[in-house]
């Protein structure tokens, strides 16, 4: 399951977390998003607990979205050791995804 942030949680699920994390910055209203999440939640069950996949509602925490410079949703963003990893605009596959989260567990 990806757990939705808020502003609150974020600096303690993502920037101080132990493993990989993807950030979906989504809307509800948001087309392209709905086709990108099925994708994320197959993701989340593969990486099971080598990394976290979490996801902030623009519209509920537009403080993070502007933080993070999401000017297009879905923006996928995966920060390692605290720090951004990569960056993905757009309906992503679900391949390129896993590849950075491979490719970020052995920074």
């Amino acid at each position: 399951m990806i757990v939705e942030l808020d502003t609150a949680a974020f600096k303690t699920a993502v920037i101080e977390a132990g493993v990989p994390v993807l950030v979906g910055f989504y809307a509800d209203w948001c087309g392209p998003c709905q086709t990108q999440q099925p994708m994320l939640q197959r993701l989340s069950e593969a990486v099971e607990t080598r990394a976290r996949l979490v996801k902030v509602n623009v519209d509920r925490s537009p403080e993070l979205a502007d933080l993070f410079a999401v000017r297009s949703i879905p923006t996928m963003i995966l920060f390692a050791k605290g720090k951004i990893a990569g960056r993905f605009t757009g309906v992503t596959p679900t391949k390129t995804l896993a590849a950075a989260i491979i490719a970020s567990l052995g920074d």
